[in-house]
């Protein structure tokens, strides 16, 4: 017992000696400030691991997958022709995809909306450039590939825009779809290593798109039917339109004068069968069978998503959605983003396989 008490008594005077000799040594001019260097040295080499991979990290979950195939080069400028001007126009490429947000979707949707439209927007126009390369120009407007029309996309430049929107939409919405366009910058949709050919879309689908070979010739497969849930705010929603027997029989016949229908009478009117995306598929009137989309356009309804109902001689048609309802829903698009979806999301989910580079 007496020998570890004597040691106890020994470490504490080391302990002591210690300390007034650290306190000297502190006290030689420069000591203090090279201890103090060796302490945040020390500290340094501790956290800098950390600090180092942080970024990292983060950087590697925001980078996407380099793809195994050749990506699609797109031009500094495009030539398109301008209908009011009767002229070609060459428009620097990504300003033309400006052009067309501003033209093909509400600026009051959501920014993750607009970079999707702009996306789609980017592809479609490549799309058709590098179609024209290979074959040639549409006959509709031989000089160019593209049109500013609803042929092609609907474009206005940024001095029209000025003049139809005026300066206070320039100042606030333009700047908006300007930055949507510009974060996208270079960005497209492929499937199954190629570029995306046809990135349709339409205003509202009322609830669920279409399959492209159920509206066009041929069934594409990034084109397919999906559930659209999130257009509550779409403009046309159970839209009535009403015509006389007489008038929808009138306007029938005129469009299509091939087809047979014979007397057309409120007893002998009927759909026949719905696509996958709910829209009319065929009609039985009067002795013809007619495509519910030629329906539609006879008619001027804004989808052939629609019913049918008749009281006396009048024929009314409820309808949901406008458009042609393929491919991405503009305000189906505009719900995904206020639901918290980014706009590649919303691209994945209406142009199904796709992936975006």
């Amino acid at each position: 017992m007496r020998i570890h008490r004597i040691s106890a008594r020994k470490v504490r005077k080391t302990l002591r000696r210690m300390a007034a000799l650290s306190k000297d040594l502190l006290s030689i001019p420069f000591v203090k400030p090279i201890a103090l260097f060796l302490l945040l040295l020390c500290l340094l080499l501790v956290l800098a691991p950390y600090f180092l991979t942080k970024p990292i990290e983060k950087q590697e979950k925001k980078a996407s997958p380099s793809p195994s195939f050749e990506l699609a080069q797109i031009p500094k400028t495009i030539d398109v022709y301008i209908y009011e001007a009767g002229n070609t126009e060459t428009l620097d490429f990504e300003e033309y995809v400006k052009g067309v947000v501003a033209s093909e979707m509400p600026s009051s949707f959501h920014m993750e909306a607009l970079k999707a439209q702009a996306v789609a927007a980017r592809t479609y126009s490549l799309a058709r450039v590098n179609k024209a390369a290979a074959g040639g120009n549409p006959e509709a407007h031989p000089d160019a590939p593209l049109c500013d029309t609803t042929h092609c996309q609907v474009y206005r430049s940024e001095d029209s825009l000025k003049k139809i929107k005026g300066a206070k939409w320039m100042t606030d919405d333009w700047h908006k779809i300007c930055s949507a366009v510009d974060k996208t910058k270079g960005q497209l949709l492929y499937y199954d290593g190629q570029l995306v050919q046809q990135a349709l879309f339409h205003s509202s689908s009322g609830g669920k798109t279409e399959n492209s070979e159920d509206v066009f010739t041929s069934a594409v497969p990034y084109l397919v039917s999906v559930e659209s849930p999130y257009e509550n705010d779409a403009t046309h929603q159970n839209e009535e339109n009403s015509f006389s027997i007489y008038d929808f029989s009138e306007r029938l016949k005129g469009k299509y004068p091939n087809i047979a229908f014979g007397d057309i009478n409120s007893s002998n009117i009927e759909i026949i069968s719905r696509s996958s995306g709910q829209r009319v598929e065929k009609m039985k009137i009067g002795d013809g069978i007619i495509e519910g989309r030629n329906v539609r356009e006879a008619l001027g309804l804004p989808s052939a998503n629609f019913a049918v109902t008749i009281s006396g001689d009048t024929i009314t048609f409820t309808s949901s959605g406008s458009g042609h309802g393929v491919g991405m829903s503009q305000y189906g698009a505009d719900g995904m983003a206020k639901k918290g979806y980014s706009y590649k999301k919303i691209l994945s989910h209406y142009y199904s396989g796709t992936k975006i580079y």
